[in-house]
């Protein structure tokens, strides 16, 4: 068997052995097809998104056709009638308020530099406040730091920024809208086929670990879709609670695409509620110092009703990972994918931690705890394993 070998000959002037590295072919050979399977993964990463995606979607309607499944109802019927519900009631949703949402939103982003000029304006006039001997410097300060065209330009460029990088891999909007039915309907082909496909994958292994992922793949699926059907819910329910408070505050002419606009980016985990919050805020701090204390005590108590209710009671444990864990994945995953990556990657986070808890985790522990009981009957094996 090829390998990396370690010889060590004595050295001749101060007898200490030398160490010397011999690389096999075949080692060589198993490096330059390591480099060429990711220079393959990265060539093929669109189709390994619209892979993960439908993955995603599979899992996320699981339980819908498995429990139809228990009812002698074929699986394709169901997926075929869980599709046809979905895509109805998106079509729907979209007809009855995404004309009044993308309308509000499009006169939001005419006036965000208004909106930017009133909150330096308000800035500038606190720092004259407590600079009153020096006004004109605070007022360099400000024209130098604070370009007001320049924010929005800044806010916009990285907004188009985020959103090509998640168009990028799908060759712009219209590809990314073919994308999207694409994996719906990969989805709906896992879903119908997926002992066969799980089977299969997991034949590809030698024994015992075929059985041991085989065992794997409902806990699983079980995390991811429960993860993302808590994520849509509990997102749902905030931006009905933002659009109908925000009415009541005084911003019912924003308050539909505000409302939108929080539920949207409430998906991404610890980011989103920040990213919602501001939209809101700028709007409200030119409505008087009232209206912004308001809602951001509004903000400020949703935030803490998603992170100590809503969470628990609809998304619970269903990822298991440490929060720290989830923000460095929502930030990789925007970093590289855009928007799509920070919706996408944490359920894929949460997946792989079923692995690494049942196949690793768990083991090692019933392995610790199996030597520590012996070594108590027989004090001479010792506690940690060699």
């Amino acid at each position: 068997m090829a390998s990396l070998f370690v010889h060590k000959e004595p050295d001749p002037l101060n007898g200490v052995p030398e160490q010397r590295f011999t690389l096999s072919l075949s080692n060589i050979l198993v490096v330059l097809g390591s480099i060429v399977l990711v220079v393959l993964l990265w060539q093929l990463r669109s189709l390994l998104l619209l892979l993960m995606i439908s993955v995603v979607l599979a899992a996320t309607f699981a339980p819908i056709v498995d429990w139809a499944e228990q009812w002698r109802i074929p699986r394709w019927v169901t997926v075929i009638l869980v599709y046809l519900t979905l895509i109805s009631g998106i079509i729907g949703v979209s007809l009855i308020i995404g004309p009044t949402a993308f309308e509000q939103i499009e006169r939001l982003i005419r006036k965000l530099p208004v909106y930017l000029k009133d909150v330096l304006a308000i800035a500038e006039t606190w720092a004259m406040q407590q600079n009153e001997t020096r006004p004109d410097l605070v007022s360099q300060l400000f024209d130098q730091f604070f370009d007001v065209q320049g924010l929005t330009r800044w806010a916009i460029t990285s907004t188009q920024k985020i959103l090509l990088r998640s168009f990028s891999l799908t060759t712009g909007f219209v590809g990314g809208i073919f994308s999207l039915i694409l994996a719906i309907f990969l989805s709906g082909y896992i879903l119908s086929d997926s002992r066969t496909l799980l089977g299969n994958l997991a034949r590809l292994l030698p024994q015992p670990w075929d059985e041991r992922l085989a065992a794997q793949f409902a806990p699983m699926t079980q995390r991811m879709g429960s993860y993302i059907r808590g994520r849509v819910l509990v997102s749902a329910i905030l931006g009905v609670a933002i659009t109908t408070s925000l009415g009541f505050l005084g911003l019912s002419e924003y308050a539909l695409g505000l409302g939108a606009i929080a539920g949207v980016t409430n998906l991404i985990p610890f980011l989103g509620p920040i990213l919602g919050s501001i939209p809101a805020l700028l709007v409200a701090i030119s409505q008087g110092w009232w209206t912004f204390l308001w809602v951001l005590l509004l903000f400020v108590i949703i935030q803490n009703i998603e992170t100590y209710i809503l969470d628990p009671l609809l998304v619970g444990s269903s990822v298991g990972v440490h929060p720290l864990y989830q923000l460095l994945a929502v930030l990789g995953g925007a970093q590289v994918l855009g928007i799509i990556g920070a919706l996408i990657v944490p359920p894929w986070i949460a997946g792989c931690t079923v692995l690494l808890e049942n196949l690793y985790l768990q083991p090692k522990l019933r392995a610790e705890r199996q030597l520590k009981l012996q070594s108590q009957v027989d004090p001479s094996i010792p506690v940690s394993p060699s």
